[in-house]
């Protein structure tokens, strides 16, 4: 099959990316320009970060190969000799299984010199990053492989013009170059009929949180929260005596559900009219024993101290996000301190998410429309803490988010 056919087949899939935006993938390849003197590169976006997230860890500890015949796919349809996968620092056994694998693929003639068999020349490197989340975005992730600081960089221009040491770049992320074998194994009418009129195939979601099976399940693009929280096959509901409280759709970042939003799907579309999002595809359910406070609290601090300071916003807001919230946990806030935090959030972002907001990547974002939906949603329990000067939980455990202190 010809470079331009294996796009367009790709296009036909409706396969989207799986890392969080849910960018059509045959569209982001066709964007590399084809009269760019300069070489090309394919980069795999390993660096899985996201709090309620562990599917691309699931992958790369079990099938790498599957992410590897999938970079060989990708590698020849837009004309790249070089793939750089560059993995998150903390995942030890996940890098080990995926080295064996890339020299593995080079004595199976996979890559190397002749890829199976044609005369066309394919390297790839395994990459470890320090562990910072920011890396995570794809800019800031050509800039840790170039051996700077990882900031984001200002687009455009985008990196399938100018990405890696200045060259068309395409970056994808694990799960969606694992998606990639299958459509050539079956074909793309299959993998398209398999989801939504604008996504096609299954999906990975990572179930955790207060229920009896949590773990990472395939599952239909059609499949609602609920059924996921509730199902057999699936997390089978809560411990005896435990009921919904909330429910995160699509990692810490996604704005939050109330139980009675749970019959949308996991699915992009009907995710963004619910004003979430489907996100990195962890689901982390909360019961009625979580403090939102607290738990919004944990969230927040996460990000302020993943932020990398480099826009005013993020650097300034979130630390205060979370001071916020920690005066209003610990039973010392006032009424004020609510409509402080709203105003915090809505400096970093706006709510809903229009697309356009105060950084140059989406960490700002990430940060913000948590705060945004959780005060949405369960206000009172904010007001709660300050009229009771006291967090109405008492001292219990940390709820789905565990103490990550």
């Amino acid at each position: 099959m010809a470079p331009a056919a294996i796009i367009d087949e790709v296009k036909k899939s409706n396969l989207r990316g799986r890392g969080g935006a849910g960018f059509p993938t045959g569209l982001k390849w066709s964007f590399v320009p084809k009269d760019n003197p300069k070489p090309k590169y394919l980069t795999v976006n390993a660096d899985e970060s996201e709090p309620g997230t562990f599917k691309d860890r699931y992958i790369l500890s079990l099938d790498p190969h599957m992410m590897l015949e999938g970079i060989a796919i990708a590698a020849y349809a837009l004309g790249v000799h070089t793939c750089y996968i560059y993995m998150r620092g903390e995942f030890k056994h996940p890098a080990q299984r995926t080295q064996a694998a890339i020299q593995e693929a080079y004595a199976a003639g996979i890559f190397g010199k002749t890829l199976l068999g044609r005369d066309y020349e394919l390297n790839c490197y395994l990459v470890r990053g320090a562990g910072a989340y920011i890396c995570g975005e794809e800019t800031a992730l050509l800039e840790s492989l170039e051996g700077k600081k990882g900031w984001p960089r200002l687009k455009p221009p985008f990196p399938a013009v100018v990405g890696l040491f200045g060259s068309p770049t395409v970056i994808n992320n694990v799960e969606t170059l694992s998606n990639v074998p299958h459509i050539f194994a079956r074909g793309a009418d299959w993998y398209s009929k398999l989801g939504t009129d604008k996504s096609g195939g299954t999906r990975l979601v990572c179930l955790s949180g207060t229920v009896n099976r949590p773990g990472v399940y395939e599952i239909p693009l059609q499949t609602t929260v609920s059924e996921l929280i509730f199902g057999d096959k699936y997390g089978q509901g809560l411990p005896a005596g435990r009921s919904v409280k909330a429910v995160i759709p699509g990692g810490s970042s996604a704005p939050v559900l109330s139980p009675n939003e749970l019959d949308v799907a996991l699915e992009f579309e009907a995710l963004r009219l619910k004003q979430t999002m489907a996100g990195s595809g962890g689901v982390i359910v909360m019961d009625d024993t979580s403090c939102m406070v607290r738990c919004l609290w944990r969230v927040a601090r996460f990000y302020a101290e993943e932020s990398c300071g480099q826009c005013t916003p993020c650097r300034e807001g979130t630390p205060w996000q979370t001071r916020l919230l920690r005066k209003i946990e610990e039973g010392r806030g006032e009424m004020a301190d609510i409509e402080m935090l709203s105003h915090v959030a809505s400096s970093i972002a706006p709510y809903p998410p229009m697309g356009l907001g105060n950084t140059i990547c989406a960490l700002g974002d990430a940060a913000a429309l948590p705060t945004h939906s959780f005060l949405m949603r369960f206000r009172a329990e904010f007001e709660a803490h300050i009229h009771e000067k006291r967090c109405p939980f008492g001292d219990k455990p940390w709820g789905a988010f565990g103490d990550w202190s």
